[in-house]
C-alpha cells in the first residue's frame, strides 16, 4: 500500500484548485517544479493518472477528481481538528506575544481596555520578532504584533500602522528647531545605536553608509527606553520609530529619507473564529488609530 503523506495531499488540492501548475506553485510558496515533481511522484504512488491535458488546458481524469475530493475532506477534518485544539476555552486568557517596542508605544491602550472590560482575559509574553512568530506558529500565542521587514508566508498578516522615523535631539541641539531633516544632517553625528546583531542597527548602518554619512557610535545600548534615556543625558543622538513620544526635553524630527517603519499583527489562519482574538485585534487597531488622530 503506498504512503501517501498529507503534505502530497495537500499540494494536489491547491493544483485541483487552479489547474495551472505556476499558479498553484505560487499559491503554496513553492517553485513550479517543485510543485511538478511532488505530483507526479503521487501519480507513481498511486499509479494511475491524475491530469491530462486538453489542449492548452490541464483536466483532471476521474481518478484526479476522486483524489481531489479526498485531499479537500482530509485538509477538512485537519483544520476542524486545530481549531478545536488551539480554541480558547472561556476560562484560559488570550495571550498577545509582542516586543517592548510595541507594548510601550502601541498596545499599552489596548491592554489596558481590554483587561478593564474583562479582568484576567489577556496574558502578554515578550518576546522579539522572531520569537513572536515562532510562538504565534506554536500556539503558544493567539496573535502578535510586532514591526516586520518580511511577512511570513504561512501566517495571517494585518497591518497595524506606520510611523516614520524620527531623531531624537536634546532641544538645544542645532537640528532641533527642523521639522524634518535627511541623513546628510547626520554628518559627524554622535548616534546613539542598538548592538550590531539587532535589524534596526544594520538597516541604519545600510541606510547611513548608502548616504555616505559619517558618524560615530555615542554608545550602543538594547531598547529604547535606554536609547531615549542617553539621547536625554545629552550622549548621543538616537533614531527611533515615530510611535515614541519625545519626552520633555527632547524634539523628534521627522527623517525624510528613511523608510516607515510598519506594524503588523499576525495569526494563524482561523484563529479569528474565536471571538475573543477577533476581539482583541479590534480594540488594538481602534486604540491604535485613536491614537493617531
Amino acid at each position: 500500500m503506498p504512503r501517501i503523506t498529507f503534505d502530497a495531499l495537500s499540494a494536489f488540492a491547491v493544483f485541483a484548485d487552479h489547474l495551472h501548475m505556476t499558479r498553484a506553485a505560487t499559491a503554496l510558496h513553492i517553485t513550479q517544479p517543485a510543485l511538478h515533481t511532488k505530483l507526479k511522484a503521487l501519480a507513481r504512488q498511486l499509479d494511475c493518472t491524475l491530469w491530462e491535458h486538453q489542449g492548452h488546458r490541464l483536466v483532471l481524469t476521474p481518478e484526479g477528481e476522486q483524489l481531489a475530493r479526498f485531499a479537500r475532506d482530509q485538509q477538512e477534518r485537519l483544520t476542524a481538528f486545530l481549531d478545536e485544539l488551539h480554541e480558547v476555552p472561556a476560562s484560559r486568557p488570550v495571550v498577545l506575544a509582542a516586543g517592548h517596542a510595541a507594548y510601550l508605544h502601541i498596545l499599552g491602550d489596548a491592554v489596558r481596555s481590554t483587561l478593564t472590560a474583562r479582568p484576567g482575559s489577556l496574558r502578554l509574553l515578550h518576546t522579539h520578532r522572531h520569537d513572536m512568530l515562532d510562538a504565534v506558529r506554536a500556539g503558544r500565542a493567539h496573535l502578535g504584533v510586532s514591526a516586520l521587514d518580511v511577512l511570513p508566508a504561512d501566517l495571517t498578516v494585518a497591518k497595524i500602522a506606520s510611523y516614520p522615523q524620527v531623531l531624537l535631539t536634546p532641544a538645544d541641539h542645532h537640528l532641533a528647531t527642523r521639522r524634518s531633516i535627511t541623513l546628510a544632517d547626520l554628518d559627524g553625528a554622535d548616534l546613539v545605536v542598538p548592538p550590531p546583531t539587532r535589524p534596526h542597527r544594520a538597516n541604519l548602518e545600510r541606510a547611513l553608509r548608502g548616504a555616505d554619512v559619517h558618524w560615530n557610535v555615542a554608545v550602543e545600548t538594547e531598547g529604547w527606553p535606554l536609547m531615549i534615556h542617553f539621547a536625554s543625558l545629552g550622549v548621543g543622538l538616537a533614531i527611533v520609530t515615530g510611535c515614541v513620544t519625545a519626552p520633555h526635553g527632547l524634539s523628534a524630527i521627522r527623517i525624510r529619507d528613511l523608510p516607515p517603519i510598519t506594524y503588523y499583527a499576525v495569526h494563524r489562519d482561523g484563529a479569528l473564529r474565536d471571538s475573543r482574538t477577533q476581539e482583541l485585534l479590534r480594540t488594538i487597531r481602534t486604540t491604535v488609530a485613536a491614537k493617531r488622530t
